[in-house]
């Protein structure tokens, strides 16, 4: 796993009507060794009204939607909020990037991981026994949980955080190895010669 020391997180919010995703809620956060230094929230413009299930879920009503900046602006934004920083999200591949890319802004380049693919390389040994690998259980079992999931602020936090223990516990295991590795090793043992005597 690739260890960033600065890093901005991202994550949408979207109301998909008729198969088409719209835009409604922007947020990052930027995390500098290991500490949240700044956040990104925008609600996004969009006329088309929200479904039940997506209000439900997110808490983002039409009057917020309705009074916000347009898409361009709100992109234009996080681009330079972004700057030239790597940006990691949770599963982004398979919607976040598709639905900025769509609204003109190509964060692919920058893209640097994906907690959720992280997260399946880790299915089997690290993280057996998870019931599932939903952003909320994951930031559950790392004990990094927002209370409010499903919104992008918190989406986007959690990200960062969960990516933060991944880290830490790679670092963990690291000493560990060493710390095994030199308790094997007979040059460092002040009993090693004994060996043969018992």
């Amino acid at each position: 796993m690739e260890s960033l020391d600065q890093y901005i997180a991202f994550d949408l919010e979207f109301n998909t009507v008729d198969e088409v995703e719209h835009l409604i809620q922007v947020s990052a956060v930027r995390f500098d060794n290991g500490t949240e230094t700044a956040d990104f929230d925008a609600f996004v413009y969009s006329d088309v009204p929200l479904n039940s299930f997506v209000v439900g879920l997110t808490g983002i009503t039409q009057e917020k939607v309705l009074t916000a900046a347009k898409a361009e602006t709100v992109l234009a934004d996080l681009k330079a909020f972004v700057g030239d920083l790597p940006v990691i999200g949770y599963n982004a591949n398979k919607s976040d990037l598709p639905i900025l890319l769509a609204n003109g802004l190509d964060l692919t380049d920058a893209y640097a991981l994906d907690v959720y693919e992280i997260a399946d390389s880790m299915r089997d040994n690290k993280l057996h026994g998870m019931k599932n690998f939903q952003l909320k259980s994951l930031a559950e079992f790392f004990n990094v949980a927002e209370k409010n999931a499903h919104n992008a602020l918190a989406d986007a936090r959690m990200t960062a955080r969960v990516y933060e223990a991944m880290k830490d516990t790679q670092e963990a295991e690291k000493l560990l190895s060493k710390q095994n590795e030199k308790e094997i090793n007979d040059d460092d043992n002040p009993f090693a010669g004994l060996a043969g005597l018992f």
